[in-house]
């Protein structure tokens, strides 16, 4: 038996679904990874401030946002979480296509709003589905869906960074579309279209809490379930701690391609390298970090984690050497994207399997509100200092999300479906 079937309790056979969702996961954030990197590239040749580059990045966060309103909804009533899947990936690959025809900003504008909704059409369905299928490894599992997204965000920066060097930016964003295509054929060719939930032994589940056929809910069970995950205190609290993380990362991703190739002058393959390296940090750091959540917590996890990306991000404003600060990037990449899973599972110990993909489109539509933010004040702040002082604001957004972790309460609730009604019971 190998370490992770020891580690997991899972054999390799029995993982194939954790695996082609993480993958699916991985070309959503290949399609984020591939905008960010000719981001620089677009600036350049339409000759945008950083406040104008820093708008576009918040288009994607924008949308994200709306998509939350309705996505969770729409997984939690209609039961579809595969074909949700599939759904998403072909947007953001025919967005990411339309990349080579657009014609400046009003162009590219409507196709970057759809790769953010591309990104947050995916979470409620893939969480909740990873969620119900394997609630004793939840850690593990979201960990591995964490894994997908830093390997989709280090592998576009290699890949359309090379080929920066033969073709132009909108023949790069056309070419970076068919692998994401080609994955959504694979999650459809793979995956039942209906997510029944089963046993890990392979069997139907013989009923109990985590059983289900995943089909839907009606809307009046829907609503009673929101309004109780809206007035839990811990989810809520949990969802600002998240939100205060995403706000910090999509800062970075903004603003650390502009701070390499403008400020230490990166070419575009030291550039995607660069970038690259801090998403293999993740790659890393989120398997480890979601099985060994499963076993000791997920709050030591998370504080670690966010205490240490403070502390790295605060030190790399004082960095001008090149290599040091790849090496600086490095080291935040395997701190900070431990902790998204992390999150991800504590959120869902604290919601029903049927409310998965709400509780998630809540998370990621807090998210999503203050991501928006992120990119329009590092924008101002870099054109009215330098790029250098956004660090600092960076810092000083997680350092908010340290103390409202801190404040969250120790003693979870965990909103239970029962008969006659939603309750909440105490979980140890």
């Amino acid at each position: 038996m190998s370490v992770v079937e020891r580690l997991t309790g899972l054999h390799w056979r029995q993982q194939g679904p954790i695996i082609l969702v993480g993958m699916g996961h991985g070309a959503t954030h290949w399609l984020l990874g591939t905008f960010y990197l000719l981001l620089p590239f677009i600036a350049r040749q339409l000759d945008l401030s950083y406040t104008e580059a820093g708008l576009l990045v918040s288009a994607v966060h924008a949308s994200a946002f709306a998509t939350n309103l309705v996505s969770g909804m729409v997984v939690d009533v209609t039961g579809r979480r595969v074909p949700i899947l599939v759904a998403s990936l072909c947007i953001g690959a025919l967005a990411m296509s339309g990349f080579g025809v657009a014609g400046g900003v009003l162009g590219l504008l409507p196709l970057v709003v759809l790769i953010g909704c591309t990104n947050n059409l995916w979470h409620p369905a893939a969480i909740s589905y990873l969620s119900r299928r394997f609630p004793e490894q939840r850690g593990y599992a979201l960990s591995i869906h964490a894994l997908g997204a830093n390997s989709g965000d280090a592998l576009a920066p290699l890949a359309i960074g090379a080929l920066l060097l033969w073709l132009s930016w909108p023949q790069a964003a056309m070419a970076a579309a068919v692998p994401t295509l080609a994955v959504a054929l694979l999650l459809f060719a793979s995956l039942p279209r209906q997510s029944i939930v089963q046993r890990q032994d392979g069997q139907k589940p013989a009923g109990g809490r985590h059983s289900g056929t995943g089909e839907g809910m009606s809307m009046a069970a829907y609503w009673r379930g929101l309004a109780a995950l809206i007035r839990d205190r811990a989810v809520l609290s949990l969802c600002l701690v998240a939100a205060l993380r995403t706000m910090t990362q999509a800062g970075l991703l903004a603003f650390l391609p502009l701070y390499l190739s403008n400020s230490l002058g990166a070419g575009p393959l030291l550039l995607g390298a660069a970038l690259a390296a801090m998403q293999l940090g993740g790659v890393l750091a989120a398997p480890i970090a979601g099985a060994w959540s499963d076993r000791i917590g997920r709050r030591p996890i998370i504080l670690a984690g966010l205490s240490a990306s403070t502390v790295v991000i605060a030190s790399l404003a004082a960095i001008g050497h090149t290599g040091t600060f790849i090496a600086g990037i490095s080291v935040l990449g395997f701190v900070l994207f431990a902790v998204r899973p992390v999150i991800h599972s504590w959120l869902m110990d604290l919601t029903p399997p049927n409310l998965g993909g709400s509780a998630t489109s809540l998370m990621f539509g807090s998210q999503a509100l203050l991501a928006t933010a992120a990119p329009i004040l590092g924008g101002i702040i870099a054109d009215t200092w330098d790029l250098a002082a956004v660090f600092y604001f960076l810092a000083g957004s997680l350092l908010a999300a340290n103390l409202a972790l801190v404040l969250l309460p120790l003693a979870s609730h965990k909103i239970v479906e029962g008969a006659a009604g939603l309750e909440k019971s105490e979980k140890p």
